[in-house]
């Protein structure tokens, strides 16, 4: 099994909290967050398969992705992580934590659609890239600038878009990335995350956009019957609170893991 690209910030005897992104991203998408975040913890910024600076993998199955993640962290000797994840990041977290509780204290979900009824329809620059006969051809020709446009796309917000990002996002293959959506709708699909959570039972912070062009922002109320959740919405952001919102995404972050952790 190909290893992981990782990042580590901040002191290494703080507590571990795990970043995972959404998908074809990297883990350039939490640079905004990581200043304040690394200041209470050791910060974990991973690359998923296929994605950013990790090689690709055998398999883009949701399970799977979490199997590599939990491989990661045992060969780091961490064990009980608070774990983050945008989008379908948050998936992979699910799933980690749904193999392996012991290295799960607690979980952020960021923009993560419960299931897939939540889904709206997306911005025609994200249909023109991922479908095809179009989409091949035009993945391969992507300028950067059109790769910021489609980052945009999901945003309310103006956002800077870190030249890493933007490097990692063309580096991601087009099969790739179509098979990561797949594998995703496959997971969700089979039991939502709700559900999936609920037999889990870790402490849960939901994070929404208010104005989340990629899921219904009221499905993010789903999550709240869950025992030990907190759900939060964002005024006038879209689907990338890192981007959009850092500053306040990064302070409801270290609230709850503080208090998870006491």
């Amino acid at each position: 099994m190909s290893e992981l690209h990782v990042v580590h910030e901040g002191a290494r005897d703080a507590p571990p909290l795990l970043l995972l992104h959404g998908s074809g991203a990297s883990g350039a998408s939490w640079r905004p967050m990581v200043a304040a975040l690394a200041a209470r913890h050791h910060v974990i910024v991973v690359d998923l398969p296929g994605c950013g600076q990790s090689p690709p993998a055998p398999s883009y199955a949701v399970p799977a992705q979490a199997g590599q993640v939990a491989a990661l962290l045992d060969g780091l000797g961490l064990r009980r992580l608070a774990v983050a994840g945008h989008s379908s990041g948050g998936y992979v977290a699910t799933a980690l934590a749904e193999q392996r509780a012991d290295l799960v204290r607690s979980i952020t979900l960021i923009s993560c659609g419960p299931s897939l009824d939540a889904l709206l329809p997306q911005p025609l620059i994200l249909r023109a890239l991922l479908s095809p006969p179009l989409g091949p051809l035009l993945w391969s020709r992507r300028s950067d600038a059109m790769i910021r446009k489609g980052l945009c796309a999901t945003a309310v917000r103006p956002i800077d878009v870190p030249d890493d990002l933007v490097a990692d996002l063309r580096g991601t293959g087009y099969r790739t990335f179509r098979t990561v959506l797949r594998r995703n709708a496959e997971y969700i699909t089979a039991r939502g995350v709700p559900e999936r959570l609920a037999a889990v039972r870790v402490p849960l912070l939901v994070i929404f956009g208010a104005a989340d062009p990629r899921w219904e922002p009221a499905s993010a109320q789903r999550y709240a019957a869950l025992p030990d959740t907190r759900v939060e919405l964002l005024p006038g952001v879209g689907h990338l609170p890192m981007l959009e919102a850092p500053e306040a995404t990064s302070r409801l972050l270290l609230q709850f893991t503080a208090a998870a952790t006491l």
